[in-house]
């Protein structure tokens, strides 16, 4: 008898499409990623219901909902467990957990059932290094066009910083937007940089460039100001 053998997915990497799949939600049926075309979106994993470090992520994600969602980003979560555990988690987070000031909260971005790993496996959240039942924490940051912009990876132990998931949300945008790229640790308001020279007579004429606005270090390496108010009023809708 023939041993059928398991399906292998390779993860998703920055710059292809992000796998196409069905699946039921807590806030019903979703197809992804075409549901979502023309918004940002954070495809994210936690390993359990009913597990604390996931419920603090929870509460911190929902509290911060609306402050994505004026991004332009929409929030989408999974676990392997299924739909009325998820049910009964985000309803006791709702009635019962209150932490760091926050509670009364009602989670209401959709939080898929992957009972089967199908998801999981497709999106490279299995690790068995780390676990053969539970996700890691993985976040996939997909851009409108359906495209995988950024891919971060932690461990079952180890909760997320979602300020800097907010950040990497806003500074893809002003990215793309302003056709720069962002700096260590960049915020907005903060110098953006130039892209770098294509030719000597490119990098000639920034060096001796009197613009007040751009500073270059060296020929490779130049900043220039962008506003911030001018960053927000390109991402956030009022």
């Amino acid at each position: 008898m023939e041993e059928k053998q398991e399906q292998v997915f390779a993860m998703p990497r920055i710059g292809e499409k992000a796998p196409e799949f069905k699946a039921v939600t807590t806030q019903g049926e979703i197809n992804f990623p075409g549901d979502y075309k023309g918004s940002w979106v954070i495809l994210f994993s936690h390993p359990a219901d009913f597990t604390p470090v996931c419920t603090s992520e929870f509460m911190t994600f929902a509290s911060m909902e609306k402050d994505f969602n004026a991004a332009n980003c929409k929030l989408v979560g999974l676990s392997v467990d299924g739909l009325y555990s998820h049910i009964a988690w985000l309803r006791t987070i709702k009635e019962k957990i209150e932490y760091k000031g926050m509670k009364n909260v009602e989670v209401t971005f959709p939080l898929i059932e992957d009972i089967t790993m199908e998801v999981a496996k497709k999106y490279g959240m299995m690790m068995p290094g780390e676990s053969n039942t539970k996700a890691v924490r993985a976040v996939f940051v997909i851009d409108p066009n359906g495209i995988v912009r950024t891919v971060l990876y932690y461990p079952l132990s180890l909760g997320r910083n979602f300020d800097e998931l907010y950040r990497i949300v806003i500074a893809l945008q002003a990215a793309d937007k302003f056709s720069v790229a962002t700096p260590a640790d960049w915020q907005p308001g903060d110098d953006v940089i130039v892209p770098t020279a294509g030719s000597c007579g490119v990098a000639k004429e920034r060096m001796e460039s009197k613009d007040e606005d751009t500073h270059c270090y060296d020929w490779f390496f130049c900043t220039k100001k962008l506003d911030k108010q001018k960053v927000l009023d390109a991402i956030i809708k009022k």
